[in-house]
């Protein structure tokens, strides 16, 4: 392939479509002006369709946030054909489209350490420690696509799993929706990367979310990006690049200006990260209680966010001094989730493992980060914006078989919504452990789907042996 990066993205355009029928208006459907007969006021019986099928890849990835990019490229760069399926218009999910800017638990070798440099050698990252990186998001945007592309990987943007199909208890189908209309798709192994559990939920597996099935669960966040004059001037108020003592003055010396123009945040710990020069990164506020699946709620929440930030900006604003000129350029494009489905595997991280230190022989990722929950509602916001539960955690270890879904054969999940309970969810995840599960998952389903096994029948041993062969050094 050419060294040049506009020849690649041009190929890998035209590659990702081959074969691929690109509306289903194209394919017979029912008669729409069929009569349907009322089985209830409040429900329509939508008549079926034919839709366009597509079985052309060993693995189908859904969602392309840290853990479905990290496990879509991992497949391909392990021998498998694979399509990613992105609803938003870039890759990355939290990290561009949430704009997170911030990267935790990041040390870890493999893919990860290859971002980290990566970010490193076009000038995208701040600061030298690998657990907490700054980055910019539209660096991260555009690697992430120069490696997905590299991969061979066929990705698709404004397109979500909307339904699942079983046989017997093998998951053989997904429907997604699109400006294309609904498409179906075939593949001998899926990994649900959606973060929220979408596609397990959808294929009929069990899921937990938050302390109870009705929540509480952890607040969503809307960060933003702002502009600054001078950004020197704001250094007492700025989270360190690298972990530090500072960080936790910073949070109270902000937390004071943003009292001091007359608001108290819905997040009691706002944090300002510098991105580069003068442009910074902010996250002060919580919406507490929605469900990620409740559009209806995720869009309620997503707007108070954005006035909320608009008016503590704009009151900072008016203090003048090193607050001067500072305005938002950019609201994230889709509030921050913490807490979304958690799909029942073949093993649940829990508590215990995460007091115990627990070590397993098929160990995927060693998560170090501890235990953080954010305030639950707005009267403990008051009083502690995050808290760890009175848990000190001991570094442990998460299995393949959390990855590996119990309800369904041929689908894997990876990222936040692996099977885990509530307390050990609040440490694993963060993206450091989100991309070493999704090279996990990549190198198992690829595995499996090559080898004409499913995913629970690879030994994690042969998936290691696979890394070691692919991993790129840095």
């Amino acid at each position: 392939m050419s060294d040049s990066p506009f020849f690649n993205r041009r190929h890998f355009l035209h590659a990702a479509m081959a074969g691929v029928i690109t509306s289903p208006a194209l394919a017979k459907s029912a008669e729409t002006k069929a009569a349907t007969a009322a089985i209830s006021p409040d429900l329509f019986a939508e008549p079926g369709m034919n839709l366009p099928l597509v079985n052309d890849v060993d693995v189908i990835v859904c969602g392309a946030g840290p853990a479905g990019v990290s496990a879509a490229i991992t497949a391909a760069r392990a021998g498998a054909s694979v399509r990613l399926f992105e609803w938003r218009g870039c890759l990355g999910g939290v990290w561009t489209a949430g704009l997170l800017g911030y990267l935790l638990d990041f040390d870890k070798p493999g893919f990860a350490k290859e971002l980290s440099h990566k970010l490193h050698e076009r000038g995208a990252r701040r600061g030298t420690s690998e657990k907490s990186i700054c980055y910019e998001p539209e660096g991260m945007k555009l690697l992430l696509e120069d490696l997905c592309v590299e991969a061979g990987v066929k990705f698709q943007f404004h397109t979500r799993v909307a339904a699942a199909y079983v046989v017997g208890k093998r998951l053989t189908t997904i429907i997604t929706e699109s400006k294309s209309g609904r498409q179906a798709w075939r593949a001998p192994v899926f990994i649900d990367a959606t973060g929220d559990g979408d596609l397990g939920s959808f294929a009929g597996c069990a899921w937990e979310i938050g302390e109870a099935i009705d929540c509480p669960c952890q607040p969503m966040s809307l960060n933003a990006l702002l502009v600054c004059k001078d950004a020197a001037a704001l250094e007492s108020f700025i989270h360190a690049s690298d972990p530090s003592k500072k960080d936790g003055l910073a949070k109270d010396a902000f937390l004071n200006e943003i009292k001091r123009a007359g608001f108290f945040p819905s997040y009691s710990k706002p944090t300002l990260f510098q991105v580069r020069d003068n442009l910074l990164l902010v996250m002060m506020n919580h919406e507490y209680g929605i469900k990620p699946f409740d559009a209806a709620q995720v869009t309620e929440a997503t707007v108070r966010a954005r006035g909320e930030l608009n008016k503590i900006v704009n009151g900072l604003r008016k203090l003048g001094g090193p607050w001067e000129g500072i305005q938002i350029a950019a609201t994230a494009e889709q509030i921050g989730v913490r807490d979304g489905r958690r799909i029942a595997g073949r093993y649940t991280v829990n508590k215990d493992d995460v007091v115990s230190g627990v070590v397993h022989p098929d160990a995927v990722v060693k998560p170090t980060f501890g235990v953080d929950i954010h305030a639950l509602s707005a009267e403990h916001n008051k009083t502690a914006g995050y808290s760890n539960a009175g848990i000190k955690v001991k570094p442990y270890d998460i299995p393949l078989r959390a990855l590996i879904a119990k309800d369904v054969d041929g689908l894997m999940m990876a990222g936040r919504c692996i099977s885990g309970d509530f307390i050990a969810h609040a440490s694993y995840r963060v993206t450091g452990n989100s991309v070493a599960m999704g090279e996990a998952a990549g190198a198992v389903a690829a595995i499996a789907a090559t080898s004409k096994r499913l995913p629970h029948e690879v030994p994690w041993s042969e998936a290691v042996a696979k890394l070691e062969k692919i991993r790129v050094t840095v």
